[in-house]
């Protein structure tokens, strides 16, 4: 559902696409950095999710370990998913996104970026997506106040 501001009493119109073309973003963030790892790609599958990982393995700092909280999506846990040395996945209890800080972000992404649009092509899609991902990235103040949970904080 999306909700828009409107005069009481009046039923604004909002643009609704019927088609069936999409793209997925799959998104990190490490809110103590303020830093995100993310990729959109045309499937969200064991080998996407992969492709994901080693993105995110490549973000971490040097000398640094990533505690990756995700929910339990099939290609989340599949058997064959192969996970950086430098990350150690946190499986959340089912149906508790709640828990999730990056739930907030696609909360964000779609009431902010991504609502009310009609797109052009899958290219459209796709470069839409890439640049809600990138306006969020290139907040790190947005990042901290979206993601940062007191309870999820490591201290050195």
């Amino acid at each position: 559902m999306t909700r828009v501001w409107a005069k009481r009493g009046t039923r604004p119109r909002a643009p609704r696409d019927q088609r069936y073309e999409w793209a997925y973003i799959f998104g990190a963030v490490c809110p103590q950095r303020r830093a995100t790892a993310a990729l959109v790609l045309p499937t969200a599958n064991t080998e996407a999710m992969a492709l994901h990982l080693a993105e995110i393995s490549r973000q971490v700092a040097p000398g640094a370990h990533a505690a990756l909280v995700f929910d339990g999506a099939g290609y989340h846990v599949a058997t064959k998913l192969p996970v950086p040395q430098n990350i150690t996945l946190v499986g959340l209890p089912p149906y508790a996104p709640e828990l999730n800080p990056v739930e907030n972000v696609w909360e964000y992404l779609r009431g902010n970026k991504l609502a009310i649009t009609v797109f052009a092509n899958y290219d459209d899609i796709v470069d839409k997506a890439c640049d809600a991902w990138t306006f969020f990235a290139n907040d790190p103040d947005r990042i901290a106040s979206i993601t940062t949970r007191s309870w999820a904080t490591v201290t050195s």
